[in-house]
């Protein structure tokens, strides 16, 4: 069996457990995995991101600015787009698929012991997601890496990421989603997600709502962490449009980077920049030496951030956006604004049913000359019909299509008919992954061809 074969098989050993939907408040269960191993998950430092949106970026941020200095990094990130490997990074590559089926070789008899254990006390054996995060971190030790940055699956306290003890934790912007297992307001929220502040740790943070910020105000208190917020202890000082992405300009904690290219699009990539420019002074200065500039805009000219406002096709302009909760939606009509010059924009639009789709419909809705309804590629996957009512009732041009191949056929063929207009794919990262892997195999940079 070579190597991919191996990697594969441990995909389909994972998904035969509980998937990243069955989510309990039982972070032992990994660390007890963890203890077993030996906590390799000690053996790196650590930046441990959470948030609602904008936390993938601003790990991928950080993680570049990190290895531009020259140490050797993991990230760990979710969901995939494409193939599971892209979300354990090592050195700014999709984990090799043979240290891949060696981490699993390692761990596996620790997981049966483990869920004998479970078993034997009623529990539920270990999740997907928690062994996904056991293999990232062993993979992580055996590499070996430097540096971990290492994103939050849902929430914080209980998240299984939890169990790595993050020398700096990054918050991005906290807003209502996943109401049904973190709470029903942002205080409860922040609550949540304020329990990845470890003791003495240094904390960066978004702008936040008032009740999110107190909140992680007082645990950071609690635990004698220090906490910069943007706007107070640095900030976003100029942006501008470039060709590819934007300019910008950053007040860091302890320096002035200026004039730094940034290959995103969207006023929040901006931001998401300082943030991890923040995060990063935190743990090579403590945030009392500025960073070299030179190494700063390296890290930042190396940045890619798949699904995000990425472009993929041409002549048609397509874009695809994982945007999936009205948060991530207010971003994307932004940076549409903001950052292109067409006329009209069409939506192919598909979600989940179990997301705010009447807030994401809302907030797409006036920037949409046409909406393409479709659905994800998941049994969790939103009716197409029911969503083109809302976004009828929205007061915007609706047409419904069966599957993405679809509604991207019909979006670029209304976009074709005039250079003033272009297309969006977004409202689902599995959406956005179906997007990627349709735009490589048609090969929409090739153009339009009826």
């Amino acid at each position: 069996m070579n190597d991919r074969a191996r990697a594969d098989a441990v995909y389909a050993a994972l998904l035969t457990r509980q998937g990243e939907q069955w989510v309990q408040p039982r972070v032992e269960r990994t660390r007890r995995v963890l203890e077993l191993l030996g906590d390799p998950q000690a053996s790196y430092r650590v930046v441990h991101l959470t948030g609602t949106n904008g936390k993938t970026s601003t790990a991928r941020i950080v993680e570049s600015i990190v290895r531009a200095h020259g140490l050797r990094t993991g990230l760990f990130t979710s969901p995939h787009l494409e193939r599971f490997t892209e979300r354990v990074m090592i050195d700014g590559e999709p984990i090799d698929d043979g240290l891949v089926a060696d981490a699993w070789d390692e761990i596996s008899p620790f997981v049966d012991l483990v869920d004998a254990e479970l078993a034997a006390a009623g529990d539920a054996p270990l999740t997907f997601f928690e062994l996904l995060t056991v293999l990232a971190f062993v993979a992580f030790a055996d590499a070996p890496v430097d540096v971990a940055v290492i994103e939050v699956g849902m929430g914080g306290s209980w998240d299984s990421t939890n169990t790595a003890d993050g020398d700096v934790v990054v918050f991005a912007p906290i807003d209502l989603d996943h109401a049904d297992r973190l709470g029903n307001t942002v205080a409860e929220i922040a609550t949540v997600k304020s329990g990845i502040i470890k003791p003495g740790a240094a904390a960066v943070s978004a702008e936040q709502n008032p009740a999110a910020l107190e909140v992680l105000k007082a645990a950071a208190d609690a635990r004698s962490a220090s906490l910069a917020v943007e706007g107070d202890a640095f900030a976003l000082t100029a942006q501008s449009l470039a060709v590819g992405g934007q300019q910008i300009s950053v007040q860091g904690l302890a320096g002035t980077y200026d004039e730094l290219y940034l290959p995103l699009y969207g006023a929040h990539q901006g931001h998401n920049a300082a943030l991890a420019i923040a995060a990063v002074e935190s743990l090579i200065g403590g945030a009392e030496q500025p960073l070299a500039t030179d190494v700063v805009a390296d890290g930042l000219a190396q940045v890619t951030s798949p699904g995000r406002l990425q472009l993929v096709g041409v002549a048609p302009t397509v874009l695809v956006d994982s945007a999936h909760n009205p948060h991530g939606a207010r971003a994307l009509v932004s940076a549409l604004e903001d950052s292109f010059d067409f006329d009209e924009w069409g939506i192919v639009l598909g979600a989940f049913g179990d997301k705010d789709i009447a807030g994401i419909v809302s907030t797409v809705v006036p920037a949409a000359a046409h909406v393409f309804a479709t659905a994800p590629d998941s049994d969790r996957a939103a009716d197409p019909d029911a969503l083109a009512d809302l976004v009828e009732a929205a007061g915007a041009h609706v047409t419904v299509h069966s599957d993405l191949a679809e509604a991207a056929e019909a979006a670029r063929e209304w976009a074709a008919a005039s250079d003033r207009r272009a297309v969006v794919i977004a409202g689902s990262v599995v959406l956005a992954g179906e997007a990627l892997q349709l735009a490589a195999e048609e090969d929409w940079k090739d153009g339009w061809q009826a």
